[in-house]
C-alpha cells in the first residue's frame, strides 16, 4: 500500500534511488482518477423550486425524484439543495444523473415542465456555465436587462389580401442567381412583389400554410415573410441538404449529410449534444433545437423476394396530423414515436416491429365508427420472412393499439398511400408469380371510417402499377401501370392510364371501386391532381423522347355513356399540351391554374416554364435562361365553415357573374389601354412632321422660294413664263488602253 503524504520520507522522494517507471501506482489510479462519465457532465442544475425549510427538505427532494427518475438514475443523495444563512432553500439544486445521456436527457424533458401550479422548473446542463459564464461573458457588475419598447410585428398572412380584389395566388421564381416572388396575372406578365439576387444557394421551399419562403445557405436555413419580406427566423445548421415542416409549422426537421461540428467556442444556437448529429428538430417560435439525431444504417431487406430499399429515404422524420407526434423508422427493426415538443419517447420504448420496411401516419385525425375517442393513426408493412407472411398494420397512437392487420403472400414490394382526408388507405401490392418470372399489382384498400376497417380488394389488373394518386378531398383514383419490366431502361416503356371511381349508393355509403376507363399506348408516367379534386393532369415527365400533358375533368357537365350509369364519374378528356423537356409540374393551391417548368439542374435546353388553366388552355409561355424552380404559395384553410362553403356552392352562379363582368371590364381597360398607346403614338409622328414642315417651310423662306412649292409651280403656269431647258452633255471613259508602238 503506497504511504500517506504525512508519513513519507526524505529517502521516499529522493530522484536519486527511485526509477518513475518501475514504480506500481495502478491502485492510486484507480481510486483517484477523474472518469470522463462522472464529470460535470453528468450533473443537472435545477431552478424555480419552492423555498423550504431544513425540516421541508428531504419531502421536496422525494417529491422531485419522482420527476428525476422518469429521464434517468439518481437518488436522493446524489440531490444538493444548498441553504441559505437563514435555513431557507435557495430555490435551486444540483444533480447527478448515471450519465452525461440522461443528463442531457433531463434537460430535453424537464426543462419549462411544471413541478406543481405554482412552480415550473428551469433545468439547464452544469457545463452552460463554460458556455455562457467564461471570463468576459459575464459582467462583474450586474446590468438589468433593458426592455425594448413593443414592435408591432407584420402579419405572416397578409398575402391573402390581394390589392387588386381579384384573389391571385403568389409563386416564387428561382432563375439565374436571383429569386422573386410575384402574383401570377393569367396571360399577363407576374407582377413581382420582391426579387432578390443571390437570396438562396441551394433552393426554394414554402412552408406548409405558407407563411414563410425558406432559403438555404451553408451557415443554415432562413424564414422569410410579411410584406416586407423581411427575415422572421434562422436556423443555423450548418450545410443543409433537405428540411421538412410539421404539417402546421410549428416545427422543422433539417438534415445534412456533413455530421455537426461544434468549434470550441461554441456555437450560437447549437450545443455539444448536437455535434456530430445530421438532424435536427427545431421550434420554430423559438428557433431552438428540440433534438437531434444521427444517420441511421440501412440493413439488408429481411425479405427473399424483398427489393433493396433506397440509399437515403425522406422524410426520415415523419409527422402526425395533430403535430403531437413525429416518428422515425429503423428499417427492419422498429419505429420509434416521440411527443412534441419534449421529444421523450413515447412510452419510454420504441414500437418494435420485426421487419418493418415502411409506415406512415394518416393525414388527418380520422374519425372511425364505433370508436368514442379518435386518437392518431399510422400504417407500416413487413415482409415475408421465412414461412410469416407479409403483413399490413394499423396502429392506434398513443394506445399502441393494432386497429386492423392484413396478410399479404407473394409479395415483392408495397407502397403506403393515403387518402388526403384518411377516409382510405391503399396499399399498392406488388406480387411475383411462383416462378418469380413475372409480377403484377393489386390494390388492397381499407376503408378506416367504416366499422372494423374493412377492406376491398381490386384485383383485376394485370399489369405492374407505377404510379398511383387518390382525388383529394375525393374517393376516386388514377393509376398508371405498364407490361414491361420497370427500372432504368434506354427507351421508356409503354404504359396504360387507369380510371377507378366507386359504385352509386344509396344514403351516405360509398359503393364498391370500380374500373371506369382505360387509355392504352402512352408514354405518361406522372399523375397531377387539382387540390380541390375533380381535374386531373397525367403527363410525360423528364422524358427525352415525349413531354405530354393530358388534361382530364372526372365531373363533365355533358352526356354521360350508358356503361357509366351507375359510376360516380363522368370522365372527358379537355386538352392536350406539349412542353419540350418537362421537369416538374405543380397546381396552384386555389385549382385554377397549373405551371409546368423546364428546369436548368435536370438539363439546359429550354429552360423556362408554361402556365395552363384548369381545362388545358396555355395562357403564358416564357422561356428563362438558367430557370431553376417555381413554387406556388400555399395557402392556409378556410376559414368558411361547411355550411358557408356548401352555400357558396349553391350560389355560384350569381357570384360568377360579378366575375364575369369584372373580367370583362378588365379585358376592355386593357383593349382601351393599347388604342390610347397607339393613339399617343400618332400624335407624336404628327407633331414631329408639323415641326418639319415648319423648317422646311422657314427654309424656303429664306431662299426666297414660295412656302408651298406646289403654289408656286401653278403661278409660274398662270403668268405664261417660259420655262428654260438646260440641256448638258456628259462624256464618261467606258475602258482605257495603253499601247506601245516600236
Amino acid at each position: 500500500m503506497a504511504p500517506s503524504f504525512d508519513h513519507l520520507r526524505d529517502a521516499d522522494v529522493d530522484e536519486d534511488d527511485y526509477d518513475e517507471d518501475e514504480i506500481d501506482i495502478s491502485d492510486l489510479r484507480e481510486k483517484y482518477e477523474v472518469q470522463l462519465e462522472q464529470g460535470y457532465d453528468t450533473f443537472v442544475v435545477i431552478d424555480g423550486l419552492p423555498e423550504v425549510t431544513e425540516e421541508q427538505k428531504p419531502k421536496l427532494v422525494k417529491f422531485l425524484l419522482k420527476k428525476l427518475t422518469q429521464v434517468g438514475k439518481t437518488r436522493e443523495d446524489l440531490i444538493y439543495m444548498p441553504l441559505g444563512e437563514d435555513g431557507k432553500s435557495l430555490r435551486f439544486a444540483f444533480v447527478e444523473f448515471a450519465s452525461s445521456t440522461e443528463a442531457a436527457a433531463a434537460v430535453r424533458q424537464l426543462d419549462m415542465v411544471p413541478l406543481d401550479r405554482k412552480h415550473t422548473l428551469r433545468v439547464n446542463k452544469m457545463t452552460d456555465i463554460d458556455r455562457y459564464g467564461r471570463e468576459g461573458r459575464v459582467e462583474e457588475t450586474y446590468v438589468p436587462p433593458k426592455v425594448e419598447p413593443f414592435v408591432e410585428q407584420e402579419h405572416l398572412r397578409s398575402f391573402l389580401a390581394d390589392p387588386s380584389g381579384r384573389g391571385r395566388d403568389q409563386f416564387a421564381m428561382y432563375r439565374g442567381d436571383s429569386v422573386g416572388v410575384f402574383w401570377n396575372n393569367e396571360k399577363e406578365a407576374p407582377e413581382t412583389i420582391v426579387d432578390r439576387q443571390h437570396w438562396t444557394e441551394s433552393f426554394i421551399q414554402w412552408s406548409p400554410l405558407g407563411s414563410f419562403l425558406v432559403s438555404v445557405h451553408q451557415q443554415g436555413v432562413q424564414l422569410w415573410g410579411g410584406a416586407s419580406w423581411s427575415r422572421q427566423k434562422r436556423f443555423a445548421h450548418p450545410f443543409v441538404n433537405m428540411l421538412d415542416f410539421s404539417p402546421g409549422e410549428r416545427y422543422i426537421v433539417t438534415w445534412s449529410n456533413r455530421p455537426i461540428s461544434i468549434p470550441d467556442e461554441g456555437h450560437p444556437q447549437l450545443s455539444l449534444d448536437e455535434d456530430g448529429k445530421n438532424y435536427v428538430i427545431w421550434d420554430v417560435e423559438t428557433s431552438k433545437p428540440l433534438r437531434s439525431f444521427s444517420n441511421l444504417d440501412i440493413p439488408a431487406p429481411a425479405g427473399d423476394g424483398a427489393k433493396p430499399p433506397p440509399k437515403f429515404p425522406w422524410p426520415a422524420f415523419k409527422w402526425s396530423a395533430d403535430e403531437k407526434y413525429v416518428a422515425r423508422l429503423t428499417q427492419g427493426s422498429s419505429i420509434s414515436v416521440y411527443e412534441l415538443p419534449h421529444m421523450n419517447l413515447l412510452d419510454k420504448t420504441t414500437i418494435k416491429v420485426d421487419g418493418v420496411m415502411d409506415f406512415e401516419w394518416a393525414p388527418a385525425t380520422p374519425q372511425r365508427e364505433g370508436v368514442k375517442q379518435y386518437e392518431q393513426l399510422f400504417c407500416y408493412w413487413t415482409p415475408e420472412i421465412g414461412s410469416n407472411p407479409a403483413k399490413v398494420g394499423l396502429m392506434s397512437i398513443p394506445s399502441k393499439q393494432i386497429v386492423r392487420t392484413l396478410n399479404l403472400f407473394s409479395v415483392t414490394d408495397a407502397k403506403l398511400h393515403w387518402q388526403s382526408d384518411a377516409t382510405y388507405l391503399s396499399v399498392k401490392v406488388d406480387r411475383h408469380s411462383k416462378s418469380k418470372k413475372s409480377q403484377a399489382t393489386t390494390l388492397e384498400i381499407f376503408r378506416i371510417k367504416e366499422k372494423g376497417v374493412p377492406v376491398e380488394v381490386v384485383d383485376t389488373i394485370k399489369d405492374t402499377v407505377i404510379n398511383f394518386a387518390w382525388e383529394p378531398k375525393g374517393d376516386r383514383f388514377v393509376i398508371i401501370t405498364t407490361s414491361e419490366p420497370t427500372g432504368p431502361t434506354a427507351v421508356p416503356p409503354k404504359t396504360s392510364v387507369s380510371f377507378f371511381c366507386p359504385e352509386k349508393a344509396k344514403g351516405q355509403t360509398v359503393g364498391n371501386f370500380k374500373h371506369l376507363r382505360t387509355l392504352e399506348k402512352k408514354n405518361s408516367n406522372a399523375i397531377y391532381w387539382s387540390p380541390r379534386g375533380r381535374f386531373v393532369v397525367v403527363a410525360t415527365v423528364a422524358n427525352a423522347q415525349n413531354s405530354d400533358l393530358e388534361f382530364y375533368d372526372l365531373d363533365f357537365e355533358g352526356e354521360k355513356p350508358e356503361s357509366d350509369k351507375d359510376l360516380t364519374a363522368n370522365l372527358q378528356l379537355t386538352n392536350t399540351a406539349d412542353h419540350y423537356g418537362l421537369t416538374d409540374i405543380q397546381w396552384d393551391p386555389a385549382g385554377r391554374f397549373v405551371a409546368s417548368w423546364a428546369s436548368a439542374w435536370k438539363h439546359s435546353m429550354e429552360n423556362g416554364y408554361h402556365i395552363y388553366d384548369f381545362k388545358g388552355e396555355q395562357l403564358r409561355e416564357e422561356p428563362v435562361e438558367k430557370f431553376r424552380q417555381l413554387a406556388w404559395r400555399p395557402r392556409p384553410p378556410t376559414l368558411l365553415s361547411k355550411e358557408e362553403q356548401k352555400q357558396i356552392r349553391k350560389n355560384l352562379r350569381e357570384y360568377s357573374k360579378t366575375f364575369e363582368q369584372e373580367d370583362a371590364e378588365r379585358g376592355a381597360s386593357a383593349d382601351l389601354a393599347v388604342v390610347e398607346a397607339r393613339r399617343r403614338i400618332l400624335d407624336e409622328w404628327l407633331a414631329w412632321r408639323a415641326s418639319v414642315d415648319a423648317e422646311v417651310e422657314e427654309e424656303r423662306l429664306d431662299r426666297g422660294l414660295p412656302a408651298d412649292p406646289i403654289e408656286g409651280l401653278a403661278d409660274q403656269q398662270e403668268n405664261g413664263e417660259e420655262q428654260q431647258v438646260i440641256e448638258e452633255i456628259v462624256e464618261e471613259v467606258i475602258e482605257e488602253t495603253e499601247e506601245i508602238v516600236s
